[in-house]
């Protein structure tokens, strides 16, 4: 889970790491993600089928309470899909 809180006009970033199974290539693909408008997000692969960094932020002004995910596609069978749940909190 990334948890995003802070004030309105401040950015704050979270990263979490996705790390493929010893000795099998990993690929992710995005397959839906509900909070635009709201956070941002990018994919960073830092070993090529091996490791990824997902990094989010959220969007400039935002403020209340938002509740989403990001879901990420993957070649493994045993488990097809990557969900990170994402929760924002943010005052004036």
């Amino acid at each position: 889970m990334i948890y995003l809180e802070g004030q309105q006009d401040q950015v704050v970033k979270r990263s979490v790491e996705i790390n493929g199974v010893e000795g099998r290539e990993l690929r992710l693909e995005p397959s839906n993600f509900d909070l635009q408008n709201k956070v941002v997000y990018t994919i960073e692969e830092v070993e090529p089928g091996k490791r990824y960094i997902a990094h989010f932020s959220n969007v400039p002004g935002l403020s209340g309470i938002a509740y989403g995910q990001l879901r990420l596609k993957t070649n493994y069978p045993e488990k097809p899909e990557v969900s990170i749940r994402i929760r924002c909190r943010f005052g004036s």
